[in-house]
């Protein structure tokens, strides 16, 4: 796993190292008795130690047994999945391709209850069309190099929106107006998805905020995020996703979308500037 631009993953990652190095303490263990027993350099003891370098599941089990703590590798091995599976490359997540990815995102949604998001760059998946999902996944699997399997992928991602019709499920969006104006897709496909967001803002599961470009900025422009259930906020960068869990930076995150909200316009005054967005590519 790279390392993390997230304190959140790296953060999760010292704590594991921590949970390590006691282990070797209460053994009664040197770095360098623990080194020669794993058959390994003593500097990969002390990477690991310093959270520097991420443990295999082989690592574990040999540091564990080292330590006389057979007992503890299960578990430790499970921590260590779960902090690398807060940062996760895209071109690691899509390298059999994006359906799977789409059916992993179809599974988180279906068990929240109130979904809040904030975008600047493209309409949230589970507001697509097929259309413009077509265009958008296209870019993303020529721009990675990833297996193309974009039509499976985009019938994965459609099925999304399946949620907000079904109950249950809360959806509270805030886009940026650049989101209405970037041409990701023909201007065909851009009118489609500009007429589908008129058409979901009557959702009861709905409320669609847009920023306007002339808003007073109290929190400046960020990358896309979701956050799920006030426990846990998916950020989308140009590389990874990167699940936020710790409590403070979740609590930046919701007020980062406490501030941008403020800024949206709603109702009426949000239908103007999707209407003017539509007129723009007549």
């Amino acid at each position: 796993m790279n390392a993390s631009p997230s304190s959140s993953a790296q953060a999760a990652r010292e704590a594991l190292a921590v949970r390590l190095t006691h282990l070797r303490k209460d053994a009664g263990l040197t770095g360098k008795d623990l080194s020669a027993r794993c058959g390994w350099h003593p500097a990969k003891t002390t990477r690991i130690q310093k959270g520097d370098a991420p443990p295999s599941d082989a690592d574990i089990r040999a540091w564990c047994a080292a330590c006389g703590a057979n007992d503890q590798a299960d578990d430790l091995i499970a921590t260590a999945r779960a902090v690398d599976s807060m940062y996760m490359e895209w071109r690691r997540l899509h390298q059999g391709g994006m359906r799977k990815v789409q059916q992993d995102w179809n599974a988180l949604h279906e068990q929240t209850r109130v979904c809040r998001v904030y975008v600047s760059n493209v309409p949230p998946g589970f507001f697509q069309t097929p259309g413009f999902a077509t265009a958008l996944l296209e870019q993303i699997t020529r721009f990675q190099g990833t297996p193309d399997d974009v039509a499976e992928a985009v019938a994965a991602r459609i099925a999304r929106s399946r949620f907000l019709y079904e109950g249950g499920h809360r959806y509270v969006v805030l886009m940026e107006e650049s989101v209405l104006r970037y041409r990701t897709a023909d201007p065909e496909a851009m009118r489609g998805q500009l007429r589908h967001l008129l058409a979901v803002m009557p959702l009861a599961s709905v409320s669609l905020g847009i920023i306007p470009f002339t808003a007073q900025r109290t929190v400046w422009p960020l990358e896309a995020f979701y956050v799920h259930d006030d426990t846990m906020a998916v950020v989308e960068t140009l590389t990874a996703e990167i699940k936020v869990k710790q409590p403070r930076e979740l609590a930046d995150y919701l007020k980062a979308f406490a501030g941008l909200a403020e800024m949206a316009v709603y109702g009426d005054a949000a239908r103007a500037l999707i209407q003017a967005a539509i007129d723009a590519l007549e």
